[in-house]
């Protein structure tokens, strides 16, 4: 039995084997196996750093690297062959190295961790999966960007507490939903810089004793820098629960533009109508058209929430480096996988869609004007809180007559303040209501265009480079 648990990476000193149930409880291959090409490009760099600290000999570190590159083209075809034995990809590459290049295979570990080794590959696996985000997100805000440029003369109404409010263009409630994913595509950019920061050297928990340099090898690896502290880089993943709250905040956003448009799609507003594409039907009632592509994104969002809050209790009150409960930062991998659908499903239901101008200009009504009669009063000398409540007496007043504003007897009016004139009626207009909205970030025509260029000048100037995320210019 002492044979069989020496083969493991940590099996000498063990006389007895694993129990069967332990063995599956512990393993991860399962799914940090996504981490394959992480795993070998970290090995042949420190395959590298070992010939470079005259620990391997050229010959040797060709072999060693000619191996790996052997292993690599096998996960890339799909024909390696996991074994009973291979408790993480760690194991699996090496032992399958060792059977292709023999014992010489053995030395790729020299003076690595499993520690060390997996916070690297997790590290590169992160990196890549942003560069992979940023095109998803740049087409999602390019999306509502182009619908909102095309939609500029429908107007709505605007709510708060679900409750109508004031009449705004629909392509300022399109661009209120840009905006925070502007922040999110910003927020990236932070987040990947701590991410790109290499551990690989660090060893089990008190550092490399073999003279590896550990810049060169960042250097190898693309990384910005290296981590100061050998004992925190192996028990560090403050850059997975970070990851993971950037995962729930875009995905937050995206659930409450799921809300807005689960609303709009309804009977009652029919602003909206889904495609096809993006919606199924009722297996009882012939009629139903239900939004499932948006209350998918309402819900998955709950669950990438849960990763975040399921694993950063796990780090709470973990002692000092390495622990095996950090196996469960796992769950980023099933909160990147949703992410990339969510952002996929967003897109497409949003560019599908189909706006009902008519339906949304019927929505307005005439009462959404009060806050523009208390401006009318305001510009003539009324202080504000004196011209709100005057602009109430002008609701209650319609209400009693049973007339919108724009029928109200002018002498009624005067009679609540001296102020309402014959230009008073110019007020009775939505088109005129939105266009006085002309400060920054106000819903008039100009603003909107402003705002659109804004977003069009912030991605012609935010790109990917390789191994690295470079912003220029500001929002």
């Amino acid at each position: 039995m002492a044979g069989s648990e020496g083969a493991k990476l940590w099996g000498g000193r063990f006389e007895h084997s694993i129990d069967p149930v332990m063995e599956q409880f512990n393993a991860s291959i399962s799914f940090d196996k996504i981490m394959w090409k992480q795993d070998i490009q970290g090995s042949i760099a420190y395959t590298k750093a070992l010939q470079k600290a005259e620990l391997l000999t050229e010959e040797e570190c060709t072999t060693i690297i000619n191996g790996l590159e052997v292993i690599e083209g096998e996960w890339a075809n799909q024909s390696f062959l996991i074994q009973p034995g291979d408790e993480d990809i760690h194991t699996a590459n090496e032992r399958r190295l060792k059977e292709i290049v023999g014992d010489v295979g053995g030395k790729v570990h020299t003076g690595r961790s499993r520690n060390d080794q997996v916070a690297v590959d997790k590290r590169l696996w992160l990196r890549e999966h942003i560069t992979l985000l940023v095109p998803h997100l740049t087409k999602l805000i390019k999306i509502f960007v182009e619908r909102a440029n095309e939609e500029k003369a429908i107007l709505m109404p605007g709510y708060t507490h679900l409750q109508r409010a004031q009449p705004i263009r629909w392509s300022h409630w399109l661009l209120s939903h840009v905006w925070p994913l502007v922040m999110d595509l910003k927020r990236l950019h932070s987040v990947f810089s701590r991410v790109n920061i290499c551990p690989l050297g660090s060893g089990a928990l008190a550092g490399n004793p073999f003279n590896i340099d550990r810049e060169s090898l960042a250097q190898e690896l693309g990384f910005e820098g290296v981590t100061k502290n050998s004992l925190h880089a192996v028990g560090d993943r403050d850059f997975v629960v970070e990851y993971m709250f950037w995962a729930s905040l875009v995905t937050s956003h995206l659930s409450r533009l799921a809300e807005d448009l689960i609303l709009f799609s309804t009977s009652e507003f029919g602003f909206v109508k889904l495609s096809d594409a993006y919606a199924t039907g009722s297996s009882l009632m012939p009629q139903k058209k239900n939004p499932d592509s948006l209350e998918l994104i309402r819900g998955k969002t709950a669950s990438v929430t849960g990763n975040m809050y399921g694993f950063l209790m796990v780090l709470k009150a973990l002692p000092s480096t390495y622990n095996k409960d950090l196996q469960e930062d796992k769950v980023m991998f099933e909160t990147a996988s949703t992410l990339i659908g969510i952002l996929q499903v967003a897109a497409g239901t949003v560019a599908t869609l189909q706006v009902d101008g008519t339906a949304c200009q019927k929505a307005l009504s005439e009462e959404m004007l009060a806050t523009d009669v208390a401006y009318y009063l305001v510009k003539k000398g009324m202080a504000f809180r004196n011209a709100h409540g005057k602009a109430g007496e002008v609701v209650k007043l319609s209400e009693e007559l049973g007339c919108p504003f724009s029928e109200l007897p002018l002498d009624q009016l005067a009679n609540i303040s001296p102020l309402f004139t014959e230009d008073v009626s110019s007020l009775w207009n939505f088109e005129h209501s939105v266009e006085q909205y002309t400060a920054t970030g106000g819903t008039s025509l100009d603003s909107v265009n402003t705002q659109i260029a804004t977003v069009e000048d912030f991605l012609s100037t935010f790109t990917l480079t390789p191994n690295k995320l470079h912003e220029v210019g500001t929002e």
